[in-house]
């Protein structure tokens, strides 16, 4: 299905897969996946019995594609039309379904509680609807959703809700249909990679592309915060300090909401300076800090195959992989 009918988002791990199983099932499972950030498109494929069949990566020229959940994305439709069916030409991908894993700013995610909440779509779609509006910068009826129940800290239930503006998601449909593609899903890179963490214990996630921060807490199967805001610079001139002053306001939630403090912390997108951020991050959470893909390859969590993908940045990717799987 595409958003012209619904629009499908996941969150997904190994712990969260048991708790909505529903919801995931009812997902379309394509084996072809491409993921699209501001600086490449990558894409790949896997067999019937889940193992990689094939990995390609096009980049992208500087200003060809800007994240945004209201502006238009595409500012160089040429060269992202042409890196797409670059892709897709070496996956030997035509007139199939393919599963859009999109930039995160694209899709607003927000987690709240409720102390009832109605079991009908019918009845939940607008109460959420109505209750986001003031939080979300474009119109209900431009809006696409999803949403799913989970377990609250207390009384009452949390729900989990994704909004989207109808066009914005139809700009990147649009890409893979001009490819010869039929978008069967699509869902933000940061959700399907949250696949990667181990939540047994309260693990934050600092994923950055771009300008863009993902920031996420899981907890025991529960999405106990989430965050995308704009970075005052990219990776590469970050400072430890412009990325704990973003991450803070998610952690601080969690610590007074939850009443502890997180154990692990997962870091994405700072290539080779990640140790630059070790100490201070150490230092602030008193807890370990580490890369996101190498924490799961070392813990034999991604299928050694797959370890290509995880030099390119492309989280999401593995992430959609392990769901399949």
């Amino acid at each position: 299905m595409s958003s012209s009918t619904t629009f499908r988002q996941g969150i997904y791990q190994s712990e969260f897969a048991r708790k909505i199983a529903r919801w995931l099932e009812a997902m379309p499972h394509p084996g072809l996946a491409i993921e699209i950030s501001q600086d490449h498109i990558a894409g790949a494929r896997w067999s019937r019995v889940g193992g990689l069949d094939d990995f390609s990566i096009e980049g992208l020229p500087a200003g060809a594609l800007t994240p945004s959940a209201v502006e238009t994305n595409i500012t160089n439709s040429m060269a992202v039309k042409s890196a797409i069916a670059s892709v897709a030409s070496r996956l030997r991908a035509k007139e199939e379904d393919v599963a859009l894993l999109v930039p995160d700013p694209v899709i607003r995610v927000f987690v709240q509680h409720f102390e009832q909440f109605p079991r009908s779509p019918q009845e939940a779609e607008p109460m959420l609807r109505w209750k986001l509006k003031k939080s979300v910068p474009f119109e209900a009826d431009e809006t696409v959703i999803s949403y799913m129940r989970q377990a609250p800290r207390e009384d009452g239930v949390d729900v989990v809700t994704a909004l989207a503006r109808l066009r914005i998601v139809r700009e990147y449909e649009a890409l893979a249909e001009q490819a010869g593609l039929h978008p069967g899903v699509v869902l933000s890179s940061s959700l399907a990679a949250i696949t990667l963490l181990d939540d047994r214990h309260p693990t934050l996630l600092a994923r950055i592309s771009g300008f863009a921060l993902t920031t996420a807490i899981v907890r025991e199967g529960v999405l106990c915060g989430y965050r995308c805001t704009e970075l005052p610079a990219q990776s590469g001139e970050l400072t430890p300090q412009m990325l704990l002053e973003e991450i803070y306001p998610v952690a601080a939630y969690y610590q007074d909401t939850w009443r502890e403090g997180i154990q692990s912390v997962r870091v994405a997108g700072l290539g080779s300076r990640l140790q630059e951020f070790v100490g201070p991050l150490e230092n602030e959470f008193q807890c370990e800090v580490r890369s996101l893909l190498d924490t799961a390859m070392s813990e034999g969590r991604v299928p050694g195959a797959a370890h290509q993908m995880a030099e390119h940045d492309t989280e999401g990717l593995v992430g959609w992989m392990l769901h399949r799987n």
